[in-house]
């Protein structure tokens, strides 16, 4: 008899890509979207776990996006934050045995106070997402300790493919680059390129999630490739993938990367302009290493090569 599985935000990167790795393993999925059903309705999730009694449960869906939660506050908590405590209530009540996956986010730590970041780095949330997400990572660790439950909190970096949504800055990367290609476009036009990020494929972090379902026991995992790249590095691999080599000359907000004849191909732009952070958002994943053997698959290279050559088909 084949296991079950419930997937919130089946739709998404990570849930589809879940979904497919569920049904290659046999898997009977039950996915949830937005047309399906709410997850911050608890009726709606104490009738899904009551009727799916699933052998686990990977709480993937959140707010659109986490560029402006402020614009919704009571929605982004909702969602972030409340959805996975009804999650966790209603696997308590009528599904005990339930392995259960919370999608947390290195938007916990915040201002981090030291890089890379683990599983004991101080969280300090700025933003409302974050500050849902370590609610429900504090209630999931509630629930494994005091009430028993078999519950996973994921702590989620970067992490990107040809499916990431277009205003995230990689897919945006990816898509002019495919579309100069084409002669579609002309230029990238981005914010600040020194900015560093820890970017893994999706593939490899929804593989994680599976694995930290198998385990002995539950436990919080920071889920990474452990390693940093600019986005000036992303953005000169996205070129190579099309076969042009980028010059860059210029200082902050006025730096351009041109092409070998010359013509400008980047720019940066004081628009989407930040500051270099003090400390860089780095996965410490010595623990997940450690304890279930995972490690990145995919290396940064092949990962923008996938999304470019995607994006140009």
């Amino acid at each position: 008899m084949s296991k079950v599985a419930v997937i919130t935000g089946v739709e998404g990167q990570d849930g589809s890509y879940l979904k497919e790795l569920l049904d290659a393993k046999g898997y009977s999925v039950r996915g949830v979207d937005r047309e399906d059903g709410d997850v911050t309705d608890r009726e709606f999730v104490r009738a899904l776990v009551k009727e799916t009694k699933p052998d686990e449960f990977y709480n993937l869906a959140s707010i659109a996006t986490v560029a402006r939660p402020w614009d919704k506050p009571l929605e982004t908590i909702a969602s972030t934050g409340l959805a996975p405590l009804y999650m966790l209530e209603a696997i308590k009540e009528f599904s005990p045995r339930t392995r259960f996956f919370q999608a947390s986010s290195a938007e916990m730590y915040g201002a981090v106070t030291e890089s890379p970041q683990g599983e004991h780095t101080p969280f300090r949330p700025q933003n409302l997402y974050g500050i849902g997400k370590l609610m429900a990572h504090n209630l999931l660790e509630a629930y494994r300790r005091d009430q028993k439950l078999f519950a996973v909190s994921g702590i989620l970096f970067n992490h990107e493919s040809p499916r990431r949504r277009e205003e995230f800055v990689t897919r945006k990367i990816t898509n002019t680059f495919a579309k100069i290609k084409k002669s579609e476009a002309e230029e990238l036009v981005v914010g600040n390129v020194n900015a560093k990020r820890d970017w893994t494929h999706a593939k490899d972090t929804v593989r994680a999630m599976w694995m930290s379902l198998q385990a002995e026991k539950s436990d919080s995992y920071v889920i990474a490739s452990g390693a940093v790249h600019t986005v000036r590095e992303f953005i000169e691999a996205a070129a190579k993938v099309i076969g042009m080599t980028l010059t860059w000359e210029g200082e902050a907000e006025g730096e351009v990367a041109r092409d070998e004849g010359g013509k400008v191909r980047a720019r940066v732009s004081p628009e989407f302009y930040r500051p270099v952070e003090t400390h860089v958002r780095q996965g410490d994943i010595s623990k997940i290493q450690r304890e279930l053997t995972w490690r990145p698959e995919i290396s940064f290279e092949n990962l923008v090569r996938e999304m470019v050559e995607s994006d140009v088909s």
